[in-house]
């Protein structure tokens, strides 16, 4: 069979109506080791806040949960939002995770707070905290994982000297010019900020400077994938996942909703408009569908690695998505 580009998974750990974190925790996890037992190749948590259906705000807490339940899969942060956190101590948490589970983590680092004003004033590390300083953040962050020099006066215990590689996250052109003027791997928000996808991953690769972290570019992006025995099967469960869309652009943030019947139809057309723009980064459909649908999202946009995800409302049925879009592509991969 010729190259497969890897897949990965991108959770935001779930809390379907009806059901509470703690249960979303166990499910992220053994959603996990099924992604391990399938060959993905990382398995992601994501930081947000305030937002009742997403479990996963304490994020390197929920990655040294995965990371004790898999044996192989690399866990990360898909991502730290650097604007709520000081430099140092992610150095320290993530030198921790790396101590504990050494080769497997990963850290990604976005720039938003990932949630709304009044909660990104609670989460602020000071008074002066500002998204405008990202890129000094990410340096001081990296100078932590260096060797630690002698006469250093602060170093991140356990962080210095560890092989913890740190990703550069966007949905904008920022993050595609900072990741290739530090050397660093990029990964963009496609699954849900799919504009400036093709610009990005251009800027990435024209202006990428080698560094000591990769000596070529190293781009990966975000699908939205809901799979299912039938068509009309993965149409039904993605309206979870396009009911909390609404909401929380909309100003509603709440638990991850059943899915209903022809919840897209029923909408006006100025939100249709919104969700197909904003969610068209995605593969709806039975295995034959998304196996194919994939493969051709992979060739248009020539990325190196493709990370999955999809909200679904049945923990089972998420777990069906996913093996059905591992096994669908490999299956396209080894026939084309």
């Amino acid at each position: 069979m010729k190259y497969m580009t890897p897949l990965s998974v991108l959770d935001l750990s779930p809390v379907p109506a009806g059901s509470t974190p703690a249960q979303s925790l166990r499910n992220t996890a053994e959603l996990a080791q099924l992604a391990e037992k399938l060959g993905y190749h990382r398995y992601w948590l994501a930081e947000h806040h305030n937002m009742p259906g997403i479990a996963s705000a304490a994020t390197s807490v929920v990655i040294g949960h995965v990371a004790s339940k898999t044996k192989t899969i690399r866990v990360g942060a898909g991502g730290i939002m650097l604007p709520n956190h000081a430099p140092l101590v992610v150095a320290e948490q993530f030198g921790t995770l790396a101590s504990l589970y050494p080769g497997r983590i990963d850290l990604g680092l976005g720039r938003a707070p990932g949630t709304d004003q009044f909660t990104a004033h609670a989460l602020r590390r000071n008074l002066n905290s500002d998204a405008n300083a990202f890129p000094q953040d990410v340096v001081e962050l990296l100078g932590y994982f260096r060797p630690v020099e002698e006469g250093q006066r602060v170093q991140a215990v356990p962080g210095g000297g560890l092989d913890v590689p740190v990703w550069i996250l966007g949905s904008s052109l920022f993050g595609a010019q900072l990741a290739a003027m530090l050397g660093l791997p990029y990964a963009f928000a496609s699954h849900f900020a799919p504009a400036d996808m093709e610009r990005a991953i251009d800027i990435y690769r024209e202006r990428f400077e080698p560094s000591q972290y990769l000596d070529k570019p190293y781009v990966m992006v975000g699908l939205n994938v809901i799979a299912a025995d039938t068509d009309e099967e993965a149409q039904f469960l993605f309206s979870s996942q396009l009911q909390a869309f609404v909401n929380l652009r909309t100003g509603k943030p709440g638990l991850l909703p059943a899915p209903v019947e022809g919840y897209m139809q029923n909408l006006d057309a100025s939100a249709q408009s919104v969700i197909q723009h904003a969610l068209s980064c995605r593969v709806v459909g039975d295995a034959e569908s998304v196996g194919a649908g994939i493969r051709d999202f992979v060739k248009r946009t020539g990325v190196d690695e493709l990370m999955l995800t999809g909200m679904i409302y049945d923990h089972q049925k998420r777990m069906r998505s996913y093996e059905i879009a591992a096994q669908s592509y490999a299956k396209v991969s080894a026939d084309s």
